[in-house]
């Protein structure tokens, strides 16, 4: 059976790589069934989109910021229409339910609204000037060209985070979709322009992080990058960006804690645990891979979060009954195995899971059993490197002192949460954890876009998705007025 054949979008033009070469597009859950064939692009698609972008700047910034906005609103009006589809078109090339997939096609649509209304709310700050018969004010401007690369876990949530902030506030890009899941991206963008985006003010450049990724990194037309992905992969975006004076926004890993106190909701625990842990198999930057469980609670929430991770049923997640999709690729797979490995051998045990699933109808897919270790340290590997699949550790602690030590006695700081009915404990923890997300009787996952999703140490550099981003893709400007007629110096003629 033929599949369809994706081309580069350039200066609104459907394109081939330059090289001729191409990457298919499998689903995870069933490796027969192919997406499509896209670009393997290399630094000479990657320098046309560039100049595509940069030649369609110079009257994309000149649009009036709500014109843009608007713009937006009608792509959003046309993800709500083809949610259905698009969904279906996710769940194929990344695995991950329909459940899920419709919750990610419904975040770009929840990202298109609120980013619309900033482009009324572009606002800078006016100020009295130190000396008389003067104005002084600040104002946004944009960055110019953006580099924007995005990961496969959320391959058109994450893309909407970036484009949209980027383009309503005046900057014109280039993304490079992860080559797990091109084709969310693909119809994230084909939105933008049915929506009335004009020609080359977003560009798509298909390819590997090495090849299509490095070229955006290195290209000296390219102002800023946003990354999300890997903290491995991150300090290497973040170096090469800073050696060629590119302002860049990192957003990466996590190893994050769920903390169970004696007083907690124990359902209501366990229904966050369970979705932290293995919604979307456990391939979230925000997923619960450790969970701390004070001693009084321990043996009864372990117990009933093995029988329940036992009853998940696993499968293709176009089936509305499964609930654990598979994991993206093989090499995801050998990580879980990996680490499941290195977890038997610093002696945690473990309850259940551990294996992939090659058998039946599972023989042409990636998938992996949602696992669980007990008796873990926290100095062990299994509680402090990031899997990035269905593994989960249990880790007992005695105090509510200690629980915040442990939660915070790590390199990643992205999201934390809290179970308890103690008020006092609770608003203790908001104050103490060092992450950029803390949720109470909440799960570690669940990000809304209008708060600021970012985190902190090796998770990121200090900028933000959703509230914050526009403070990336925009660039200061002071700007003064002197209706004096008269030479006037600051700091010398109005000194005492």
């Amino acid at each position: 059976m033929s599949h369809p054949v994706y081309h580069n979008l350039i200066g609104g033009q459907w394109l081939p790589a330059a090289g001729g070469s191409t990457i298919l597009n499998l689903n995870p859950a069933d490796h027969t069934d192919v997406i499509g064939e896209f670009p393997a692009s290399h630094a000479e698609d990657v320098d046309r989109a560039v100049q595509a972008a940069r030649h369609a700047y110079a009257a994309w910034r000149l649009v009036p910021a709500p014109r843009r906005a608007e713009i937006l609103l009608r792509a959003r009006d046309l993800l709500v229409q083809r949610k259905e589809r698009l969904a279906k078109d996710m769940t194929r090339e990344m695995g991950k339910v329909l459940a899920e997939t419709r919750g990610d096609v419904q975040e770009a649509i929840d990202e298109a609204l609120y980013v619309a209304g900033e482009g009324r709310r572009l606002f800078g700050v006016t100020t009295p000037s130190e000396l008389q018969n003067k104005f002084a004010m600040s104002v946004r401007m944009p960055v110019g060209v953006v580099g924007l690369i995005t990961p496969w876990n959320f391959p058109m949530a994450i893309p909407s985070w970036k484009l949209f902030p980027a383009l309503v506030a005046g900057n014109t890009c280039v993304i490079k979709p992860a080559t797990d899941t091109p084709l969310s991206t693909y119809n994230l963008v084909q939105a933008l322009v049915d929506a009335g985006l004009p020609p080359g003010v977003v560009n798509i450049v298909c390819g590997s992080g090495s090849h299509a990724g490095a070229a955006l990194l290195d290209h000296p037309d390219v102002r800023a990058i946003s990354f999300t992905g890997s903290s491995a992969v991150g300090s290497h975006v973040g170096q090469r960006a800073a050696a060629n004076f590119k302002q860049v926004s990192l957003e990466m890993g996590g190893k994050n804690a769920q903390i169970v106190l004696d007083d907690a909701n124990l359902d209501l625990a366990l229904d966050g645990a369970l979705w932290g842990a293995f919604g979307t198999t456990g391939q979230r930057c925000t997923a619960t891979s450790r969970i701390l469980l004070q001693r009084g609670i321990a043996a009864e929430f372990t117990q009933k979060l093995v029988a329940r991770a036992r009853e998940l049923k696993i499968g293709n997640g176009l089936d509305e009954s499964v609930q654990v999709g598979p994991q993206v690729n093989a090499a995801q797979i050998e990580t879980s195995e990996r680490y499941v490995e290195i977890a038997r051998k610093e002696g945690a045990k473990m309850l259940c899971g551990g294996h992939a699933l090659r058998h039946d109808a599972y023989a042409h897919g990636t998938f992996f059993e949602p696992t669980v270790f007990a008796g873990v340290e926290p100095q062990m590997r299994i509680a402090r490197e990031e899997v990035f699949g269905p593994v989960v550790s249990l880790i007992e602690f005695d105090t509510f002192d200690q629980a915040i030590a442990i939660a915070n006695d790590i390199d990643y700081g992205l999201s934390t949460a809290l179970y308890t009915r103690d008020v006092n404990r609770a608003f203790a923890a908001i104050r103490d954890l060092e992450a950029g997300i803390t949720y109470i009787n909440a799960p570690t996952i669940g990000a809304e876009v209008h708060l600021p999703f970012g985190g902190v140490k090796h998770t990121g550099n200090g900028h933000r998705e959703g509230l914050g981003a526009l403070d990336f893709f925009t660039t200061w400007k002071a700007v003064y007025v002197d209706y004096s007629d008269k030479l006037q110096r600051a700091q010398i003629d109005n000194a005492e």
